[in-house]
């Protein structure tokens, strides 16, 4: 019987067409992170290094989202298995694609660096990539982890960041813009109490880099900054309706929303978003101290207690790395989340203080123990994102902190959860990210402001200056 392909050390010649197809060998970080990415490299070979299912075997067991993606990734195999030999690759979209398992490693290439012998589980899905190399195939090593890059690159390997859910965080959408325009652009907006798009269509514009100038779009739910072109205090704020071509005015809040009210005209926009029971979906973006969570939290005890639009406010925060077990705390369930949700209880119990709009409650009881009766009441309820799965989650306002911690496909998965009557808002800051395979343009957070750009349930704000104290201000402008 003819030995495979894959278990041969010594390949036959590569053809023209070979040369032309590239093999993309996928680390396991990658399958982790999309279990879709197995049929996201269209006519190419996807190449699983056989190191790499065993990987999968050990993540599958866990209870959090890798484990979810190791099986799925795992069923995904099988079922290309009942189609053909996945040693000698798998054909899966009728144009040439096909995700085969490779079993070649540094120890097959009798060429490898001396000082790259060592036995870990990345040096052999690195082998995997060299061997294709040395044997001339057009070879493009994919991988999150920031070291395996390192090591490929140094070894001559292509090596790629997963590209397919990146967004440009340069140019990401920051829900406003600012224009100049002539003063009756401005008083006509107050006066009238709504401006048509075509009105400021004409100052629209943005220069390119060659000098010339293109008309931008103004997007659903998006703010405008009107500024008079000779008198710069003279200024307006309006927000493009979704589904219409009017802006209208926006305005501060007449009275405070669970005692706080809007510090910039950042803040404002938030608050608006907020607030309107038609925008389902509101993301946050800001450095720390912009408060973005507490605008969030006062938004969501007003929605919930003062209204009341909606039956519970919830809480959820990412335990870093996602999923990870609390079990290694002390105590019982809730003194474990305790830790994790501290940040959620410091901003309860600033706007439940005296400083808050009932100050008159929060004279007669402690804060801890009007928190205390929130939570026992169950309107108000915090929770690890571990524990949502699953669920569906009707008539609740839902708050994400720490949201660009998760993955575009955790951020999915929890948007997914919502039911009918709720409003989610994700909230969080690029620029802090624990998750060791994310960054600022990778993040689920930044790719969920980017797909939903322009959604007329969804409206988004960047937070632009630090709001919590003088000193902090400071420290995140020098330091």
């Amino acid at each position: 019987m003819a030995t495979t392909a894959a278990k041969t050390p010594d390949r036959p010649k590569t053809t023209s067409a070979d040369q032309q197809t590239k093999q993309f060998v996928l680390d396991t970080n990658v399958l982790l992170h999309n279990p879709k990415s197995l049929y996201m490299f269209d006519d190419n070979h996807v190449v699983i290094p056989f190191t790499v299912l065993s990987e999968l075997d050990k993540f599958k067991k866990n209870n959090d989202d890798t484990g979810r993606s190791a099986r799925e990734v795992i069923r995904q195999l099988d079922a290309l298995r009942a189609k053909g030999t996945l040693a000698d690759g798998v054909e899966w979209n009728g144009h040439g694609g096909t995700v085969r398992v490779e079993f070649a490693d540094l120890s097959t290439c009798k060429k490898r660096p001396d000082w790259f012998v060592e036995d870990t589980p990345d040096n052999r899905i690195i082998g995997v990539a060299w061997t294709l190399t040395q044997q001339g195939k057009r070879t493009v090593m994919i991988t999150k982890d920031i070291n395996v890059r390192l090591k490929s690159d140094a070894l001559g390997i292509q090596t790629e960041d997963f590209e397919a859910e990146k967004v440009d965080i340069d140019h990401l959408y920051a829900g406003y813009r600012t224009l100049a325009v002539p003063s009756e652009v401005i008083d006509q907006l107050y006066e009238e109490k709504q401006i048509e798009l075509d009105t400021i269509r004409p100052y629209l514009t943005e220069e390119q880099s060659d000098g010339s100038t293109v008309e931008v779009k103004v997007h659903a739910n998006q703010f405008v900054q009107l500024r008079d072109q000779f008198d710069e205090s003279h200024t307006g704020l309006a927000r493009l309706l979704a589904d219409t071509d009017h802006l209208i005015p926006i305005q501060g809040p007449r009275r405070p929303v669970s005692g706080i009210i809007p510090r910039n005209v950042q803040q404002t926009m938030a608050m608006d978003l907020l607030m309107d029971d038609e925008v389902k979906l509101v993301t946050l973006l800001g450095m720390a101290g912009s408060g973005k969570t507490l605008l969030a939290i006062a938004a969501g005890l007003s929605k919930t207690f003062h209204e009341p639009r909606y039956d519970k406010l919830l809480v959820a925060r990412p335990i870093m790395p996602m999923g990870r077990d609390i079990g290694y705390l002390p105590g019982d369930k809730d003194e474990k989340l305790g830790a994790w949700m501290q940040p959620i209880f410091d901003n309860l119990a600033y706007l439940l203080s005296t400083r808050g709009a009932d100050a008159q409650h929060a004279d007669s009881k402690p804060v801890e123990q009007r928190i205390n009766e929130l939570t026992a009441s169950g309107k108000l309820v915090m929770e690890p994102l571990t524990y949502i799965r699953g669920r569906s989650i009707p008539h609740q306002f839902l708050i994400v902190d720490e949201a660009q911690n998760l993955t575009p496909h955790e951020v999915k998965t929890i948007v997914s959860r919502v039911g009918e009557g709720t409003k989610i808002v994700l909230t969080g800051d690029v620029a802090q990210i624990d998750n060791p395979y994310l960054d600022a343009s990778s993040n689920g957070l930044s790719y969920m402001v980017e797909r939903f750009k322009g959604q007329p349930l969804s409206g988004h704000i960047t937070l632009a200056r630090s709001e919590r104290s003088a000193l902090a201000s400071l420290a995140a402008d020098l330091l």
